[in-house]
């Protein structure tokens, strides 16, 4: 089953709710979120930086597909 930007949005939209999340913030809140290990997989791909928005994850994720 391939990881889509629906299914990571699910587990980590809500570490942008205080501000900008990093990868570790990220990645907290979908093993938080029961995440299976393909998006945890995903989320570790991404450089370590802050992320203001969901939406400035996708310029490092752009390989992966809105929906199925």
């Amino acid at each position: 089953m391939t990881v889509t930007r629906i299914e990571l949005a699910n587990h980590i939209e809500a570490a942008f709710t205080t501000g900008p999340a990093t990868r570790d913030e990220l990645l907290a809140f979908a093993a938080g979120s029961h995440a299976r290990p393909d998006v945890i997989a995903v989320i570790r791909t991404l450089p370590e930086r802050p992320y203001p928005a969901m939406r400035d994850l996708w310029t490092d994720l752009a390989h992966i597909p809105i929906g199925e």
